[in-house]
């Protein structure tokens, strides 16, 4: 699998239940959101534009993703607290290997600015992204326990001590997993891909 063949995969609505660990205050935050996720083919105009801002050759990309979020979080205080938006994410494979090179996108994950991180497909089929920031450094992991589940981790630490670590399952909207069942039957698919791989702090769209 390539980095490209991973965002065929996720193309599609899903709806994740998120949990988000702040370290420093020893406290943790639900939150759902519903996310939409489009492939874009290597040509497409979205792609060229990202890559002229990162100063990437565009035949070098291999394709992208169109990525929109909708959520709230548990700690929100008012409806000016905004967890809606969207960004374009650009695959470059390195021209050795396929399964890693560079990430780019119009925003990142932890800031909201343009951004090359590195990604990479790991042992398990997993797609591993890790970005640097001025500020703070952030690595996620999103893996498929089936088609229409996924879950990713991530971490965000910051230069200054603190750091924030998340969990998310995500089911894919329209599944059979998408109704009452699914408070039942996805807590359990990610307690056994859990037993398996142990969780590592790492905090993604």
């Amino acid at each position: 699998m390539d980095g490209m063949e991973f965002f065929q995969l996720s193309a599609g609505k899903w709806r994740s239940q998120r949990t988000t660990h702040h370290l420093a205050f020893r406290r943790a935050e639900t939150g759902e959101s519903e996310i939409n996720v489009a492939t874009l083919a290597a040509d497409h105009p979205q792609v060229v534009e990202i890559c002229r801002l990162h100063q990437v050759e565009p035949s070098k990309a291999a394709g992208g993703a169109l990525v929109s979020w909708q959520g709230t979080m548990a700690w929100d205080r008012s409806e000016e607290e905004n967890h809606t938006g969207s960004t374009v994410m650009v695959i470059v494979p390195d021209q050795d290997n396929p399964r890693q090179g560079r990430l780019l996108r119009e925003r990142g994950y932890a800031e909201i600015v343009p951004v090359a991180g590195r990604y990479l497909i790991d042992d398990e089929d997993a797609l591993v992204l890790l970005t640097e920031y001025e500020t703070m450094s952030s690595e996620e992991r999103f893996c498929f326990v089936s088609s229409d589940v996924r879950m990713r981790t991530s971490t965000v630490k910051r230069f200054g001590g603190f750091s924030t670590a998340s969990l998310c399952v995500e089911t894919r909207i329209g599944s059979d997993l998408d109704d009452e069942r699914r408070e039942t039957l996805v807590p359990q698919q990610a307690q056994d891909v859990l037993a398996v791989r142990q969780f590592q702090s790492s905090l993604g769209w």
